[in-house]
Formats: C-alpha cells, structure tokens, sequence
C-alpha cells in the first residue's frame, strides 16, 4: 500500500466516522476533507475544484430548480388532486399515495415529493381516525424506490451516469435506469402496500398521535397581575388535567424545578414546563390567563395590528434552524417568530425552548403574525404539517411547465441535447415565462448537496488515480474467490446497501461506482450490471432513520423511534436484492 493510497483511506476512514457520528454536517466534513487532500498532496491544487463543474453536479443543482418551477406553476397539484381520494381503505391509500410518490420522485427530487405528499397523507390519517405511522414510512419508502426508475431521479444514478461516461466515455441515458429500477420499485411499493405496513409498530399511544402527532414541550409564563400567583402550582392540576396538559414543572430564574416544583409556590414571571397538543396548550393558557414565554415579543406582533397564526412544521437536514437554536438564528428579531413548542419522539427537552437546539425530525409549534406561516417555514427550510396554498401560476402555465419538462426529457433521451443543458434551457425558459421568479431561483438549490457531491468527487477521482479503488476491489474479490460471477455481484450490492443504511447515499455511490467498474475489469465481465448494482443499493436506505432525508423527515411526524424502520425496511432490502439481482442479470448482461 502506497503512501497516498495511506493517506486517502484515512481521509474516507475520517468522513465515514464523521458521517456516521452526525455531529457535523455532510457538506462541511466533505470540504475539509478536500482541504486536507489538497494540502497533504493527494488530491492535485489544478484539479481540487473540478467537481464544483462537474457534469453531475450540474444535473443535481438543475434537476431541483426544475423539480421547484414543477411544483410553483401547480403540475404537482393538478396531479396530486386527481389521483389522491381520502375515502379508500388503508392498503388502497398506501397503493395509490406511493404510485403517486414513486411517479414523481421518477422526475424530480424525492425530498420534495415527499414534501407535497406528507401533508396529504396526515391529513388523511387525522380524518380516518389511525395513526400517520401506519402510512408516512410507506410513503417514503415509495419516494425513495421511484427515485431508482430515471437517470434524474436520485443523486446517485446521475453520479454513477457520470462516473460511465468519465469511465467508459459514454453515459447512461434517461430511462437505461428503469428496467431494473422501476420494475424493482413496482414490486417493492406492492410489498409496501399488501404486507410492509402491517409490520409498523402500532403502540398503545398511536391513536392519541393522531390528534398530536406527539406532544410539544412549551412553556408558558404566570403574568404580573396573574391570579394564581401565591398558590401552588400542584393546585394548577385539576385545570391542567380537564385541558390534558401535563405539567413537568416551572422554571425560575433560569433554572428548572420537577417533582419538588410541586409545592412551590407560583411568582411572577415563573414558566411552567408543559407537554400538551396545540389545542390544549391554548386552552390552557386561555383558562388560567397565562402567557406565552416572550410575551414583550408577542406583544409587539400584536401592536402591529397582524394577529398571530399558531403553525406546525417538521425540520429537514437541511433546514436552517437544523443543529441551531431559535436564539442562534434570530428567529424571534428576523422573522417575529415565537417558538412555543417542540416535539421529539422519545426525548424529554431539559433546556429552554430558546436555548434547545433544534434536530432533524423535530416538529416546531410556532407562533407567526398572521398569514405568515408560509414566509417562515420558507426562511426556516422547514416543511408544513398541514397543507397550504401553493404559488400556482395562471393555468396556462401548468401545461407549459408540463411540456417543457416533458420536452426536455424527450431531447436528452434520444440523444438531441446533453442532459445538462437541456435542463438548463428549462431552467431559463420557467424564468422567461415567470414560472419562476428570478430572485427565487437559487434559493431552490440544495447547496450542502452541492458542496459534497463537489468535494467528494475530486476524492474519488483522487482514491482511483492511487490505486486505492483497484486495491479495494482485488480484496472483495479475493474474500470471495471461486464465486460466481453473479455472487460476487450480489456481495458488491450488499455492501453498498448496508453502506447507504449509515451513510450519506451521494458518497456512498462515488466511492462503491468505481470499486464496482474495477471488479467488473478483473472479473473480465462487463460493468454495466456492477453500476446497476450500485445504483439499487445506493438508493435503498430502509434501515435507519439517518440513511435517507425521507427517513429523517418522516421520524417526528410519524412519532416513530430509531429501532422502528428495520421492522419493514430489511424485508424490503431483502426483497430489492432478490428482486434486482435477476433483472440486472436480464437486461444488463455479464
């Protein structure tokens, strides 16, 4: 093993870890890791950038412009309002909800149809009277199998394409993804819908989350001229529990009280630490004429004559209150926003709600002037809980929107225009036609995506040249010498599947892509069907809630915990790769 061979492993060892740990953010780990590439002389000064240009990326950056002028001009929602009916049976919902998801995550981002979907389908679930969890994970399995179907529809087939075409000097086309893909995501939706739901947890609290979609910690505040002040707050019980609200304490002078704040007596200024729904945190409130926590805040909103609307909304990776705090961020000063409660399934909150930093999956109860919810979970890259009015365009321009993307599909499939700049040219047609706002455009593009897939492939290229890649596929096919060809294929899908369970999908298939062309070239067999492998496993990340955005996003709404996924999840990978390994055999053969 040669020195720069030494060196790159330690830096893939150091971004896996980092990956996995979670403390830091993808994109961040990916660019340092960069850095020290750079300066520890492995990665070329001329070429440390060339993944920022880097056709893959491009696709990445313009496949969510376009996924945003989709969903701005109202195709999305035409298609979401004919196809989705509220009155069907559970497995008829689940069916028709994942065909509708897998169909758009085929031709946009999946982390945004789940977005227009998620809404929907909570919606649904509040009205038949069961738990979300039985149908939100479905859903985002579903969005996540659809990605699988076209080049476009996941960050991994667009990086493997490129990683072809760098390799093998031609890419794949829009749709050599979907006889594996789709024909996989088929048969992985009707396992989801016939049999995967059925093996949710269904806890003895689940109809309850219904209605709350798990109880927010607030806090709210005793008043100056409050009449319960000299009492106790144990004598705060009965109000408490006729609103169902469960007190945990107070806080005063910024530190908490549990059990013994039972019999302290009530002061001015004194928060009381609740968990309650919406619903009965206002009632409550009401009842006992309390205040919320920054009532000089509150106050102000209301002095500008706005009222205040109370929102729901779930935090993304990528949200910018993700690892932050309300405080951090200056929600209060920015945005006038109040947060009033958090929700986070299985973890007691033991910090100030300003103080409490935010996790991905939270559910934040906020309190916004009136009518601007929208602008606030915009600025705060959050995703609504209840659905709201979409920006939608004249009418005519839904078609147009339509056309244009389908047009572009159709010129990049037969060869008319490279893919990049046919979805260029939609870009700078929505932006024409005012589908999209120009002074909206980059705010649609997933930036920390953007500076990992840029980061990370100036690594890969960096890990090939050394012949680190080589030396990682001599050793998985000497562990598995004397196998056969499809059995060796099947150990490379396992891997990147396990992999993907864990770590950042994206990185994973710019590292596993290469090691798989390499097998392929000392097995004497064509690379092809190792690129397919990868492609599948790389976008089947069922395991954990960390493996996947969609996982992620769904975990607070859903009210599920980290040991939950698996349950339906490793029957699905299961399934994927006895399902794909005979396809990729059939139509990609070795």
């Amino acid at each position: 093993m040669t020195n720069d061979q030494i060196i790159l492993f330690s830096l893939f060892g150091a971004v896996f870890a980092l990956l996995l740990w979670g403390r830091w953010r993808y994109d961040l780990v990916a660019f340092a890791a960069l850095m020290a590439g750079v300066v520890l002389g492995v990665v070329d000064t001329k070429h440390a950038f060339d993944g920022f240009g880097h056709p893959a990326t491009l696709v990445v950056a313009l496949v969510l412009v376009v996924s945003a002028g989709l969903v701005r001009s109202g195709a999305v929602f035409l298609i979401t309002r004919t196809l989705v009916d509220r009155s069907r049976a559970l497995g008829s919902h689940i069916a028709i909800m994942g065909s509708v998801g897998g169909i758009l995550s085929a031709f946009m981002n999946n982390v945004a149809a789940l977005a227009l979907l998620m809404p929907v389908d909570i919606q649904t679930a509040r009205k038949a009277g069961r738990p979300p969890s039985l149908s939100l994970m479905p859903l985002s399995f579903a969005t996540i199998l659809g990605g699988m179907a076209t080049l476009i529809g996941t960050p991994p087939n667009i990086i493997i394409a490129a990683i072809r075409e760098d390799s093998l000097g031609e890419s794949f086309k829009m749709f050599d993804f979907a006889p594996v893909g789709a024909l996989t995501a088929i048969i992985g939706l009707a396992f989801v819908a016939l049999i995967g739901w059925r093996l949710i947890p269904q806890r003895e609290d689940a109809l309850k989350a219904v209605e709350d979609l798990g109880a927010y910690i607030a806090e709210l505040t005793v008043p100056e001229d409050n009449k319960h002040i000299g009492t106790r707050l144990a004598e705060l019980q009965p109000e408490a529990e006729k609103a169902d609200v469960a007190l945990l304490g107070l806080i005063r002078d910024g530190k908490r009280r549990y059990g013994a704040a039972r019999n302290t007596i009530l002061r001015a200024g004194d928060a009381l630490v609740l968990e309650a729904t919406p619903e009965a945190l206002d009632e409550f409130r009401s009842a006992l004429n309390l205040a919320f926590s920054e009532t000089e805040r509150e106050e102000r909103i209301k002095a500008a004559g706005e009222g205040l609307d109370m929102i729901e909304v779930v935090v993304p990776t990528e949200a910018r209150i993700a690892g932050k705090t309300a405080q951090a961020i200056g929600l209060n000063w920015r945005q006038r926003t109040i947060v009033m409660g958090i929700s986070r399934q299985g973890k007691r909150i033991t910090k100030r709600l300003r103080q409490t930093v935010v996790r991905p999956g939270d559910i934040l109860l906020l309190l916004v002037p009136k009518g601007a919810g929208p602008d606030v979970t915009d600025w705060l890259g959050c995703l609504p809980l209840a659905q709201r009015g979409l920006a939608v365009t004249e009418n005519t321009k839904t078609w147009a929107a339509i056309g244009l993307f389908a047009a572009a599909v159709a010129a990049a499939s037969f060869g008319l225009l490279y893919l990049p700049i046919a979805l260029g040219i939609v870009v700078i047609a929505y932006v024409l036609l005012r589908i999209l706002p120009l002074s909206e455009l980059y705010d649609h593009i997933e930036w920390p995506v953007v500076v990992l897939l840029g980061s990370m492939i100036p690594l890969g290229a960096a890990l090939e040249d050394s012949g680190g890649t080589e030396l990682i596929a001599n050793s998985l096919i000497g562990l598995t010498e004397g196998w056969a060809p499809w059995a060796i294929l099947t150990v490379l899908m396992v891997v990147t599947m396990t992999l993907s369970d864990v770590l950042n999908n994206t990185a994973t298939a710019i590292v596993a892509a290469p090691i798989g062309i390499q097998m392929a070239q000392t097995l004497g067999v064509s690379p092809d069907p190792f690129l397919m492998a990868v492609a599948v496993a790389a976008s089947c990340a069922f395991l954990t809630p960390i493996g996947h955005k969609n996982n992620t996003l769904i975990l607070g709404p859903g009210g599920y915990r980290f040991g939950d996924y698996w349950r339906m999840g490793l029957p699905l990978e299961i399934l994927v790769v006895a399902i794909s390994i005979p396809l990729i055999l059939l139509f990609w053969p070795l």
